[in-house]
């Protein structure tokens, strides 16, 4: 079974930037759809980001992010990236790395089997 573990969260200023990690464990991360999510407190879990095929070419973003977050992948290193650019208060949140098996990108979070655990992204004004 794959397994997630994001790394990278942290505090930051406003306008910083930051970059977050994701190490997946598993033969299906090569051929698997991954994606990035968020939870801020007393918020439900919403889309950020996220990425499939091979070559990475194939991302999606959230209208909020989009102009500032980039999400990467290396096949390599079975690991994924967020590098998040002007962070804002407002993307303060929990950020859950997921994956699923096939590789249709997606953005729902049900269609997501595997969860990382969470890292903490803190953005003070």
């Amino acid at each position: 079974q794959v397994q997630l573990v994001e790394s990278g969260g942290g505090l930051v200023q406003a306008g910083d930037s930051l970059r977050l990690s994701c190490a997946a464990s598993g033969r299906t991360f090569s051929a698997a759809a991954m994606g990035w999510f968020r939870q801020a407190p007393g918020k439900e879990r919403e889309f950020v980001a996220a990425i499939s095929g091979w070559s990475g070419s194939n991302t999606a973003y959230a209208d909020l992010v989009k102009d500032r977050f980039t999400i990467s992948r290396d096949n390599a290193k079975n690991t994924i990236y967020l590098k998040m650019n002007s962070l804002k208060p407002e993307d303060t949140a929990v950020y859950y790395c997921s994956g699923r098996r096939q590789e249709l990108l997606v953005r729902e979070e049900k269609a997501y089997e595997y969860w990382g655990q969470g890292t903490q992204v803190t953005v003070s004004s």
